[in-house]
C-alpha cells in the first residue's frame, strides 16, 4: 500500500517547464554545447531497433527538432529491441515513437511521416535536416536510400548502419568515416546471424553510434 501512495503522489508531479529541462541540460553538457543541439534537426529514417533507441538518444540529449519516418505498425516480435510498450501493439510506429518521446522530452519538436520513403518522395521529407539517419531493416532499401540521399544531397551528413545481430564482441561495432559527408556504424557482417538474428543489446550499441555521430556532428566534430 505503501508503494501505491508513493506512486499516486509521483503520478502528480507537475512535468518541469521548458526553462528547467534547458537548464539541466546546459549543465550537463555546458551552454554552448547544449545550444548546438538545442538548433540541430535530425532526421531518423526507420524506427525499429535502430532508430527507436537513436531518436530516445537524441531525445534525451536535447536535440530539438527531429523528423521521423515509418510506414509500419508496432509488433510483438518488436518488443525486445525497440522502444514501444506491450500497450502500443498495433500502433504506426510514427504514432507510438511520438508519444514515447514525449514523455521524455515533453518539448522536444517532432514532424512525423508514416509512409515509406522513395526515391520521389525523400528530399521534400529530409531537405530540413542537419542530420540524416538510416535504419532501414532491409539491405535493398538501405543501399537505395544511400544512394539517394549521397547523389541529390551531398551536402547532408549520413549515417547509415551495417551489421549489429548476433552476440559477437561489441567492441567490433564501429563508427566510420567513409567520406566527408557519410558514415557508416556496424560491424560490417550481415544483418541476420545465421541462427541467433538481433539481439536487443547489439542492435542498441549500435543505434547508440550513430545516435553519437549525430551528436558529434551538431556540435561541429567531424572525424571519428
Amino acid at each position: 500500500m505503501k508503494s501505491s501512495a508513493l506512486w499516486e503522489v509521483d503520478d502528480l508531479r507537475p512535468i518541469p517547464s521548458k526553462q528547467e529541462m534547458l537548464l539541466a541540460l546546459a549543465d550537463r553538457h555546458g551552454k554552448t554545447l547544449q545550444e548546438k543541439f538545442s538548433k540541430g534537426t535530425v532526421a531518423v529514417c526507420g524506427l525499429g531497433g535502430l532508430g527507436s533507441n537513436i531518436a530516445v538518444s537524441l531525445a534525451r540529449a536535447g536535440v530539438g527538432s527531429l523528423i521521423l519516418t515509418d510506414f509500419d505498425r508496432v509488433d510483438l516480435s518488436n518488443l525486445h529491441r525497440q522502444q514501444y510498450k506491450a500497450s502500443q501493439i498495433g500502433m504506426y510506429k510514427t504514432t507510438a515513437l511520438v508519444q514515447n518521446l514525449l514523455e521524455i522530452s515533453p518539448y522536444l519538436s517532432m514532424t512525423a511521416h508514416t509512409l515509406r520513403i522513395t526515391e520521389e518522395n525523400f528530399y521534400p521529407l529530409l531537405s530540413d535536416a542537419d542530420v540524416i539517419c538510416e535504419a532501414f531493416d532491409d539491405a535493398t532499401e538501405k543501399a537505395a536510400f544511400v544512394n539517394y540521399v549521397s547523389e541529390a544531397m551531398p551536402e547532408k551528413y549520413l549515417i547509415a548502419a551495417s551489421g549489429m545481430s548476433g552476440l559477437g564482441p561489441s567492441n567490433l561495432i564501429q563508427t566510420r568515416k567513409l567520406t566527408e559527408h557519410f558514415f557508416l556504424c556496424g560491424d560490417g557482417a550481415k544483418d541476420a546471424a545465421d541462427d541467433i538474428g538481433l539481439v536487443s543489446s547489439r542492435v542498441m550499441i549500435c543505434a547508440a553510434h550513430q545516435a553519437h555521430m549525430a551528436l558529434c556532428l551538431l556540435a561541429g566534430i567531424h572525424d571519428v
